[in-house]
């Protein structure tokens, strides 16, 4: 594999890792032309073992022969990018320490909706959330408690925003997802028996760890932005609104952290679910 050194961030060769942000927007743009940026050797292991395709490699110099050879190994004939800490610092605008490597891949192609629905019984639905680590959070508590598969508007943060591939450690590779207009969401939904909860503070709405719903066959949790929550059209689509109960005077729960309670109560139950559960994370 090619190794280059970088002394100028202008370099030609440097521009998927210092164009983050247009790289982003051509990928909704043109997803077939698209890329995406692994941060981190777990993540990037990650996205490899979902048959993602790596393009290029920006490492630390001093993990090129060290840590990273494995990693360099395992990428194939790409080139591989390094300099010094502080011309990296520039590239990316970040310090690139911890998460010592960097991985551009080739953006994978989107799944349709139904794909997306096939086989789950738990789902969540993201209304306009736009904040990426809010995302990437809700995509690792989702891998790790059994939600699957997350649908998102097309107002909706893209999950494979740098910020949030790395937030949620690799969770968006292992968690079915697809964006589409909430018109052609609802209806398949409840054509499929999705029983639609929207997560809000509505009077007369129920607690989340109501009774009623522990046994639900099919469930599909709505969330909507920190600022405003679901919309009225959201929510006129729910079967019923639920709240987390919640110390007096406490009203609301960072949206990750909400998306997290709300799928522990919802997680599988059954032995057999439970068995699969634990054997998808084998």
């Amino acid at each position: 594999m090619p190794i280059f050194e970088i002394k100028d961030i202008n370099e030609s060769g440097a521009a998927l890792f210092s164009q983050l942000t247009d790289a982003q927007l051509r990928s909704r743009q043109e997803p077939e032309k698209g890329i995406f940026i692994s941060e981190g050797p777990k993540v990037t292991h990650a996205a490899l073992d979902a048959g993602c395709v790596p393009l290029a490699l920006l490492m630390r110099r001093k993990f090129v022969d060290g840590l990273g050879a494995g990693l360099i190994r395992r990428c194939g004939d790409i080139p591989v990018y390094t300099a010094d800490d502080e011309t990296l610092s520039a590239l990316t605008g970040f310090r690139l320490q911890r998460s010592w490597v960097l991985c551009a891949m080739k953006r994978p192609a989107p799944i349709a909706l139904p794909q997306a629905l096939c086989g789950a019984r738990r789902v969540a639905l993201l209304e306009g959330i736009t904040e990426p680590s809010n995302v990437g959070a809700i995509f690792r508590s989702a891998a790790a408690l059994g939600t699957d598969a997350i649908l998102l508007s097309p107002t909706c943060c893209d999950p494979l925003h740098r910020r949030a591939v790395r937030v949620c450690m690799g969770a968006v590779f292992k968690v079915k997802w697809a964006r589409a207009a909430l018109e052609d969401i609802f209806p398949l939904l409840k054509s499929q028996g999705f029983f639609v909860l929207g997560l809000a503070l509505r009077a007369g709405c129920l607690s989340l760890d109501d009774p009623g719903l522990k046994d639900l066959p099919k469930a599909a949790l709505c969330f909507g932005t920190e600022d405003t929550g679901l919309t009225d059209d959201v929510l006129s689509q729910c079967d019923r609104i639920v709240k987390i109960p919640m110390a007096e005077g406490i009203d609301s729960l960072n949206v990750a952290a909400a998306a997290a309670v709300a799928f522990w109560q919802f997680r599988p139950r059954s032995k057999q679910a439970q068995h699969d559960l634990e054997g998808a994370k084998e």
